[in-house]
């Protein structure tokens, strides 16, 4: 698949202390970027009552990313208990 990421996305990373979570959502985007389909993805789901909106968990800390077609684009990464209050 095709990855971007939103400026967002790019400033919620900064943000993000612990090298561990890093290290995950390194881990995530590779895979993302090799997958051929939205199955081979690990610990990916579909938001409910959204078309095109998903979710990534990487320990404490949840992914958001939109997919349309064969191109992923990375929106948000925040904690789990702020990730559903700015995202989608």
């Amino acid at each position: 698949m095709e990855v971007r990421f939103k400026a967002s996305f790019k400033r919620d990373i900064k943000r993000i202390q612990a090298q561990s979570v890093l290290v995950g959502i390194g881990q995530a985007i590779d895979s993302v970027k090799a997958a051929d389909t939205l199955g081979e993805v690990r610990n990916l789901s579909k938001l409910k009552g959204y078309k095109d909106f998903y979710r990534i968990r990487v320990g404490a800390y949840r992914l958001g990313l939109k997919v349309v077609g064969q191109e992923a684009t990375f929106v948000r990464a925040l904690p789990r208990k702020d990730i559903y209050r700015f995202f989608p």
